[in-house]
């Protein structure tokens, strides 16, 4: 029996901190991001339905998405990123869900959805149980801001964008709250993956 963990947080919490070390237990990912970019891929049906709602202004002269228009037109417009959504989130989790299937009939023990909107979207009842990944609003802006370049209100806008912590802390399983070192951070998930190996062991 698969188990499936669906992994959440806010933008730059240490998902990708959270996927590595799963990774290096040889723990099969499935990350929304990565389905996310390729349904908005020239020729995809995402990609279709996205340009013909927000118009040739988000396209690179290449015919691509520019990304960072896209974004700039979603992220300070409650209206316009509920439409992204509603766009994209069913396909996103269509995807996820045959992959969730191909890793179950390939016996798979545990399973990470890496879904930075996990509960917005309804995401976490594909999923066994979730985990959330937690830190401070303050040190979120700044290492968001550090990361992808952007400005204050920016950050504050794609952050805003996201259900609030502490509303998501609520509907977590676990929440390990990452306000220290790479090294802390996996010390917390590697005692997190000895429970749900024990968890496991004992619903099989």
């Amino acid at each position: 029996m698969t188990l499936v963990l669906g992994v959440t947080g806010g933008i730059a919490s240490g998902k990708s901190t959270a996927d590595a070390f799963f990774r290096q237990k040889q723990i099969p990912i499935i990350d929304s991001d990565l389905i996310a970019h390729d349904i908005l891929n020239p020729g995809k049906i995402g990609y279709k339905q996205v340009v013909q709602q927000f118009g040739p202004t988000i396209l690179n002269a290449d015919g691509t998405i520019n990304r960072r228009k896209l974004g700039q037109l979603v992220f300070g417009d409650a209206e316009q990123l509920a439409i992204l959504n509603q766009i994209t989130h069913p396909l996103i989790f269509q995807t996820i869900q045959t992959k969730i299937t191909q890793n179950r009939q390939t016996g798979a023990a545990i399973v990470i959805v890496d879904a930075p909107v996990l509960f917005e979207s309804g995401g976490q009842k594909y999923c066994d149980q979730t985990l959330l990944i937690a830190i401070p609003k303050a040190l979120q802006v700044k290492r968001l801001m550090q990361r992808d370049q952007l400005s204050k209100q920016a950050a504050l806008e794609r952050i805003n964008s996201q259900m609030p912590l502490a509303q998501k802390a609520k509907l977590a399983d676990y929440v390990i709250t990452n306000t220290g070192t790479i090294e802390e951070l996996t010390a917390k998930l590697a005692q997190l993956l000895l429970k749900l190996r024990g968890d496991k062991n004992g619903m099989s």
